[in-house]
């Protein structure tokens, strides 16, 4: 996991995502965000990296506290 995915930056966009229509996401080999990621996905094609690995925030939230 990139090591800019932080709890504190997974929340704040887990918020954003409730209280708009973005659904944001973040990938996880280079820390990229992600618009218009299901909040139930994983492993997605990351726009800037072109890796199989942008994870929808919520999904985020789970990996990190678990």
């Amino acid at each position: 996991m990139h090591p800019s995915i932080t709890v504190e930056r997974v929340l704040e966009l887990t918020e954003e995502g409730m209280f708009g229509v973005r659904n944001p996401g973040i990938c996880k080999r280079c820390g990229e965000d992600a618009d218009g990621v299901e909040p139930d996905c994983s492993n997605i094609r990351c726009d800037a990296c072109g890796s199989d690995a942008v994870t929808a925030a919520e999904q985020l939230m789970f990996e990190i506290v678990a």
